[in-house]
């Protein structure tokens, strides 16, 4: 069994960023997690283009970029121009009128697309842009805030998901209240990886490179 641990940088100490990055690679982390909010597609501002483009300059891990943003269509080149080929972009359908408009752009700049599903919304809703995209990240929590609570409706719209994987050749990723019962659960039903937040990652004052290589060892424990 083998999983990506993803970082959301969101809850990283904005006091050392640079150290932040520099740990969390030292430690193990597979990429690093950027969400941008907008303030009207989710009632938070979170992550600025700034952010971003510092992160994508300081590592050469892969980024995941969560666009939680009003009509990202009108802005996606804005982050596609700092951002690397095999960088991901996700965007969340309801917030788009013609979503696949988007996730085209995405795919001609040479990034890997994804879909974000709020908990509110269907796997029927986004049925027909699976057949599209690389990545989908379910959502367990609604977006905006971290520090949520997982919300135990969502289990019907992954175990769909689980089944789809294979057939609509897509990966399958968590976003949300990720504690290690849930990737102890989910990952070897076929989740391809985790964002780590607070629940597991950040404000333990602990290691990195500990708290990763515990994470980590699920696979191996698993596997067994």
């Amino acid at each position: 069994m083998n999983f990506e641990l993803n970082a959301s940088m969101m809850c990283a100490n904005y006091a050392n960023l640079e150290k932040e990055v520099r740990d969390l690679e030292n430690g193990g982390i597979d990429s690093f997690h950027i969400d941008i909010m907008d303030g009207r597609y989710v009632p938070n501002f979170a992550m600025s283009l700034n952010d971003m483009k510092y992160i994508a300059s300081a590592t050469k891990k892969p980024l995941d970029v969560h666009l939680m943003i009003e009509h990202p269509n009108n802005m996606i080149e804005m982050f596609l121009t700092h951002l690397r080929k095999g960088d991901t972009v996700y965007i969340h359908p309801e917030a788009e009128y013609h979503p696949s408009t988007t996730l085209q752009k995405i795919i001609d700049a040479g990034m890997i697309p994804g879909i974000a599903i709020n908990p509110g919304t269907s796997v029927e809703y986004v049925l027909e842009m699976l057949h599209i995209v690389d990545k989908v990240m379910v959502m367990s929590v609604n977006p905006g805030n971290a520090g949520q609570m997982y919300l135990p409706y969502v289990g019907n719209k992954i175990a769909k998901l689980i089944k789809l994987k294979e057939e609509m050749n897509f990966k399958l990723y968590w976003d949300g209240a990720c504690s290690m019962d849930k990737i102890r659960t989910y990952a070897p039903q076929g989740f391809d990886g985790f964002i780590l937040g607070t629940t597991i990652l950040f404000g333990k004052n602990r290691p990195y490179e500990e708290i990763l290589k515990e994470v980590k060892n699920l696979a191996f424990i698993e596997g067994e």
